[in-house]
């Protein structure tokens, strides 16, 4: 292991981002199957069961984002830290991470008691309220868990070590989906416990994964001087990370927002088919998002080792390296819509969803562009500390522009879905515009994350 005075300048290369992002790659791609295959394996459940798993889930997330966000900054102050040499230090942060997750279970356990209130406000049907909270208060008992796991992997993703998140992420995902197969229908002796069997198989298996994901923080701690916690550490990543939750919390509750109004409105099948669509978008997404997460960790890595001027190059190649990922993914929700989806047409209903989903995923195709490019600068701007600017911006498009457009498309105007998605289109491209300018304006260069020794 180095000094802990080496400095660490990061490579420019293809290579180098490659051998970082791809475990990340992986990594989101088991995280987006989680949920793919949840929707998938309760699909014959009728499209009641499949409404309630998908926008369960997503409720869920939506609650876990704000300290899921907030987490994320672990990875700028571990690369940096790195980048300084400081290995001390950048481990202090993964524990910061740990007890942020505890913290976030303590809240997401209260949060279960107002779970079936708060879906009673939006205008589901019963059956489907129903089966969505018993899933979101199963869900919810792992919230921390899942935090956790974020928060190591953002450690070692920092010291460019990211196979360890990624084995935790495939334990993850293998333990869900043999649950699922042992739960939602019942097998081998198990009981048929449909949508809350597919909730219990995703919480014991993220609380798997968390528990051997420390298991090697701590054994990988062992050769390393202790430290003490510095709580104006803590408190200077809670203040970086605050705009960073409020940023993914406001993008996340917009899409819930137009998920349980917009697509709510025009009925069960028309919503169940918009979460086809999000998920498959996941498996397009998460990828992306793991590209643009390595690109991050090399720019946190050379701002740390004062070589910030390479930072454009990283920014500039890790947009090429997204933008080929997803214009191949539009390529193919143009090409073969059909096949994509027909797997998730199941039970009652199946033949309306399935001419509604591929309408609704060749549309999706156009925002895939914009995504890459958002992504890649948003995670750039993460790492480099600035996340102000990203927070506004992201409150600004989608509740001045996106929410009200789509909402006043469908219930006033009388559009469809095909234009309620369209509004997605138009939020990604002004929110790609946004980032572009920001970061072209070098104001991320005059941010300090960490603050420097008196």
């Amino acid at each position: 292991m180095p000094p802990a005075t080496e400095q660490h300048i990061p490579d420019v290369s293809m290579r180098s981002l490659f051998v970082i992002a791809w475990p990340i790659m992986v990594s989101r791609m088991s995280q987006a199957v989680v949920g793919l295959c949840d929707t998938q394996m309760v699909s014959s459940l009728g499209t009641s069961a499949l409404a309630a798993t998908s926008t369960g889930s997503m409720n869920s997330f939506a609650i876990i984002i704000f300290p899921m966000a907030m987490i994320f900054l672990v990875a700028s102050f571990s690369s940096q830290l790195y980048g300084q040499g400081d290995l001390a230090g950048a481990r202090r942060y993964g524990w910061y991470g740990l007890f942020l997750a505890l913290l976030a279970q303590g809240v997401c356990l209260l949060a279960t008691f107002a779970v079936p209130t708060l879906l009673g406000w939006f205008n589901y049907s019963l059956e489907v309220q129903r089966l969505m909270s018993e899933y979101m208060v199963i869900r919810l008992c792992s919230s921390g868990a899942a935090v956790g796991i974020e928060a190591l992997a953002s450690y070692f993703g920092g010291l460019g070590k990211t196979r360890p998140g990624m084995t935790a992420n495939i334990v993850l995902m293998l333990v869900n989906i043999v649950g699922n197969w042992l739960l939602i229908e019942g097998h081998w002796g198990c009981p048929a416990m449909g949508v809350r069997g597919a909730a219990l198989a995703s919480t014991v298996a993220t609380w798997l994964a968390l528990a051997g994901l420390f298991g090697y923080f701590l054994w990988t701690g062992r050769g390393l001087t202790r430290s003490e916690w510095r709580w104006t550490e803590f408190a200077r990543m809670v203040k970086f990370g605050l705009p960073a939750g409020v940023n993914w919390f406001l993008e996340i509750y917009a899409f819930i927002h137009f998920t349980n109004t917009a697509m709510a409105h025009l009925g069960t099948t028309s919503l169940a088919a918009m979460n086809v669509v999000f998920s498959l978008n996941g498996v397009s997404f998460m990828p992306a998002f793991g590209l643009a997460s390595g690109g991050a960790i090399l720019v946190g890595q050379a701002i740390g080792a004062r070589a910030k001027d390479l930072v454009p190059r990283v920014v500039r190649m890790t947009a090429i390296a997204t933008l080929i990922w997803q214009g191949a993914t539009a390529i193919a929700y143009l090409s073969i819509p059909h096949w994509l989806i027909v797997g998730f047409a199941n039970g009652d209903g199946g033949a309306e969803m399935l001419t509604i989903g591929i309408r609704m995923l060749m549309v999706s195709a156009a925002w895939q562009l914009f995504d890459a490019l958002a992504n890649t600068l948003a995670e750039a701007l993460r790492a480099a500390g600035d996340t102000t600017f990203p927070m506004i911006a992201r409150l600004v498009i989608a509740w001045v522009v996106f929410v009200p457009g789509a909402l006043i498309s469908v219930k006033y105007y009388g559009w469809g879905d095909a234009a309620a998605t369209s509004w997605i289109v138009v939020y990604l491209g002004l929110l790609a515009a946004a980032l572009a300018w920001r970061f072209q304006s070098g104001a991320w260069r005059r941010i300090e994350l960490i603050e420097s020794a008196p």
